[in-house]
């Protein structure tokens, strides 16, 4: 007897499961080693820490948003 296919897990889910993505979980692990990098290394009172830490939050909203928009546009 041959068992069942099984199909494979789509590359991006199709309902905003965006926390499971390795995109969104590095991401992440990147924003949290910048803030603390830039508490070690830079001066607080820098321009420098609030584009850095900027920069790193983006990454992590817009996967966020862009999963939100997938959702969406599954479900028109």
């Amino acid at each position: 007897m041959k068992p069942p296919e099984v199909e494979p897990e789509p590359l991006i889910p199709k309902h905003g499961g965006y926390r499971k993505l390795k995109s969104f979980q590095i991401s992440q692990l990147v924003y949290d080693i910048t803030v603390r990098f830039c508490e070690r290394y830079v001066d607080r009172f820098s321009r420098t820490v609030d584009q850095m830490v900027q920069a790193a939050r983006s990454g992590v909203q817009n996967i966020a948003e862009g999963s939100r928009t997938a959702k969406k546009r599954s479900s028109s």
